[in-house]
């Protein structure tokens, strides 16, 4: 069942193995591919009208107190890192009895002050995909971060 998967970590040479799980993901497999990511300006960036788009981040990383759990209901996350080490949060959402926030439709999100329950250090070139049962606290880093996440329509 959903509750029982947990979330993914792999690299980018790995994500043809998860094109599957989703009509989209290979669009966006094939944008990280084919872009010259670090040539990337901040900010958003259209690939797939409202269906896929990717949003450039690139800050000095918080510490894990400082960072909440969120999630998305409209949106998968994948969570690619270019520079830097993210030490992305993640408990099942399933799992969380603390909400922080309602959810914002408009921005797609709710925050939770719940612990996340594991810790993922996610190096440059590979990523989390984050579905919407997957509550995750990203940007966590002793140093700077640099990364695209590409955010994916559920449909």
């Amino acid at each position: 069942s959903a509750g029982e998967r947990a979330m993914i970590l792999t690299s980018l040479a790995e994500a043809d193995h998860y094109a599957a799980l989703h009509p989209l993901f290979a669009g966006a497999f094939e944008f990280l591919r084919s872009t010259d990511l670090r040539a990337l300006a901040l900010g958003q960036h259209a690939i797939q009208g409202e269906q896929i788009f990717a949003i450039v981040e690139a800050c000095g990383g918080r510490t894990r107190a400082e960072a909440k759990l969120e999630c998305h209901r409209r949106y998968i996350d994948i969570q690619l890192v270019l520079e830097g080490v993210d030490e992305m949060g993640w408990k099942p959402l399933a799992d969380c009895r603390a909400p922080a926030t309602d959810y914002d439709a408009a921005r797609d999100i709710r925050f939770f002050d719940d612990e996340p329950s594991s810790w993922i250090a996610t190096p440059p070139g590979s990523f989390c995909l984050f579905f919407p049962d997957d509550a995750h606290a990203p940007l966590v880093s002793t140093g700077m971060i640099r990364k695209v996440v590409v955010k994916i329509a559920v449909q």
